[in-house]
């Protein structure tokens, strides 16, 4: 308690001193307002790094349709809500008689807290603990003995969706201590939250089956610990099953540069069984054992930091992100940013759902409060009052707004220039912010040199009417992952003909794509080579018609045949058969190894010792990568 009222005393010390230097801040902001007036005057416009056209029409005082105008006359196609870069504003304001300079940003990004092992403060935490590896080798079911829930039953197709965290209470001995375990998703499609998993942990349990070994996805795990220098404690599962092969995991796993302690190597490797509950004991002393040694630290007395792992709409509650708590204590009521987005902690639940006033280091909470939806990964900050909140966030915004769309390049002349690549517009809406991002990665991994994909619109939540109307709108793909279709939206859906496709697992919804895809792409046409003959001797040269001799080398030649008469590499003639003679009979064809007459109904000076090949031209649906 005497810990709580020192911050809460050190709080308002520090609120009354940010107030002063908001009054400082006001009088700085109106000398600036009274300068800017005069510097109009002279033609000169304050803009940010990123504007949006109507904000910069707005800015210089002039109609948005010049200012579109001169977009275009740039070769820069843009409508009134899209972005333009500072340089392009530059450009625009030259040609319209304004001097455009970029307006300073008096506040800096949100910095990570480095935290120093020589502050007074700094006490023990619990570890942070990612359980990683391949899908279906058991990583939830390994956390359900742990927890003592039910995860996996709960869980589309037995697979992880997406990230979740609990804080357990883990009995060695006599000792009751706590242990922060985060289960992160096992298929491939997830690589990015599993990169962001080694990122935010002290301690990586790598699972992997003994039945199975390691698998692609193990290895990736493996490299991205590494490059996060998270140490590894690996968990070899289903022990219990008959065809288990200990010494082929241990081999594979020395092979990736895990060599196992009874190897003489220096990485733990427990036996576990998920199922009937051996070795799980030996594996939590291991990890609380590695603990001791890492002696990870934290200052509770200092204003929280954190980072979202997890974010979604909740009705009733609004946005609720969940965020794990890296260094100082956030009580309810903070003011706090988080990515673009500020508020005060109006909620505040730990991993169970239960309310709580604090939490320290290491601990998953439950957030609602924030003024929208942040991402996975978004830093989370308490500050001292909201105002500095506000700001925080819309300096985030700005920056975010440097990687802005692309704006469409159109021919000086003003047509735009002829396109042969297909678009493929994608509505996209997800149950959480973290399957959101994960499909999106694997939506923009999809490539083809004829394929255009684009996501013109996302969002957390159920599908609603605005939805539908940009799919509409956009001839797009509306895609819900694991989130309902409000009635009104079924409705207009039926009504406009968008068809809504509705998915559980992510590698379901993914094939779906590729495969109205290469629907959509024109089939490939594919020669396949059936027979190649050798002129022996040419016949006769008629008015459109040529007739020669030869014998078959391989394959078989056909009446109708397409064929090509090649001279070396050199293409001379390409057409069909118009008929085929075996000796003086017509044939319907003939084989390899026999001699054969040709007649082809054009006059071509064919030579002896061309090639002749008969090819068959089929078409092929395009493979999306």
């Amino acid at each position: 308690m005497a810990r709580f009222v020192k911050r809460k005393l050190s709080k308002k010390e520090e609120s009354a001193n940010r107030k002063k230097e908001s009054i400082e801040a006001v009088r700085v902001l109106n000398t600036t307002e009274s300068t800017v007036e005069a510097v109009k005057e002279k033609k000169e416009v304050e803009i940010a790094e990123v504007i949006s056209v109507k904000d910069f029409s707005e800015a210089i005082n002039m109609p948005v349709t010049t200012v579109i105008s001169n977009l275009i006359k740039n070769g820069v196609l843009a409508n009134i809500n899209e972005n333009i870069d500072f340089g392009t504003a530059q450009i625009v304001g030259d040609d319209l008689g304004f001097t455009i300079i970029k307006k300073s940003q008096s506040a800096g990004p949100i910095k990570e807290i480095q935290i120093s092992d020589s502050s007074k403060k700094l006490t023990l935490r619990p570890p942070v603990v990612a359980v990683m590896g391949h899908v279906d080798h058991g990583k939830t079911s390994l956390l359900d003995k742990i927890q003592e829930s039910n995860v996996a039953a709960g869980e589309s197709g037995g697979i992880t969706q997406h990230i979740s965290a609990f804080q357990a209470k883990v009995k060695i001995g006599k000792e009751l201590r706590a242990v922060t375990f985060i289960d992160t998703p096992g298929h491939a499609a997830f690589t990015t939250m599993r990169a962001h998993g080694t990122a935010i942990t002290d301690i990586v349990v790598l699972i992997v089956a003994a039945d199975d070994g390691v698998m692609p996805q193990t290895i990736e795990v493996i490299e991205q610990a590494k490059g996060n220098n998270v140490p590894i404690v690996v968990a070899i599962n289903k022990i219990d099953k008959p065809d288990a092969d200990l010494h082929k995991v241990m081999q594979q796993l020395a092979d990736n540069g895990l060599t196992p302690e009874e190897w003489g190597g220096e990485t733990i490797v427990v036996k576990v069984s998920a199922k009937t509950g051996e070795g799980v004991d030996k594996l939590l002393e291991s990890i609380l054992l590695l603990a001791d040694v890492k002696e990870y630290k934290a200052d509770p007395e200092e204003m929280a930091t954190g980072v979202v792992i997890e974010s979604h709409m909740h009705k009733g509650s609004g946005p609720l992100a969940i965020v794990l708590i890296e260094n100082g204590t956030i009580e309810k009521g903070d003011p706090i940013v988080v990515g673009s987005f500020s508020g005060r902690v109006r909620i505040l639940k730990n991993s169970f759902d239960h309310d709580i006033e604090s939490a320290g280091p290491s601990t998953p909470v439950r957030i609602a409060g924030l003024n929208g939806l942040p991402t996975f990964g978004d830093r989370l900050l308490v500050v001292a009052v909201e105002k500095e909140a506000k700001n925080q966030a819309e300096m985030h915004r700005q920056r975010e707004n440097q990687d802005f769309v692309t704006s469409k390049r159109i021919d000086n002349d003003g047509s735009q220039a002829e396109n042969k690549v297909i678009d493929f517009n994608i509505v996209l809406k997800a149950d959480v912010g973290g399957s959101l991002e994960a499909i999106k990665q694997s939506l923009n991994a999809i490539s083809h040199p004829e394929l255009n994909l684009k996501i013109v619109h996302e969002g957390i939540g159920s599908v609603s009417e605005s939805d539908v109307n940009i799919a509409r709108a956009s001839h797009a793909l509306l895609l819900a992952f694991r989130v309902t279709v409000t009635g009104v939206a079924k409705r207009m859906a039926e009504l406009e003909k968008v068809v809504v496709s509705s998915y559980d697992v992510i590698y379901d919804l993914l094939d779906e794509v590729k495969k109205q895809i290469s629907e959509l792409l024109p089939p490939e046409v594919v020669e396949t080579e059936t027979g190649r003959l050798k002129i022996l001797a040419t016949f006769r040269f008629e008015k459109k018609r040529t007739v020669f001799g030869g014998i078959v080398e391989s394959g078989e030649l056909k009446r109708n045949d397409n064929i090509r008469i090649l001279r070396g590499e050199k293409e001379v003639w390409a057409g069909k058969i118009e008929e085929l003679r075996s000796g003086k009979d017509i044939a319907a064809s003939v084989s390899s190894g026999s001699e054969c007459g040709v007649s082809i109904a054009d006059m071509v000076d064919v030579l002896k010792d061309d090639t002749v090949t008969a090819f068959t031209i089929s078409e092929v649906k395009k493979e999306i990568l």
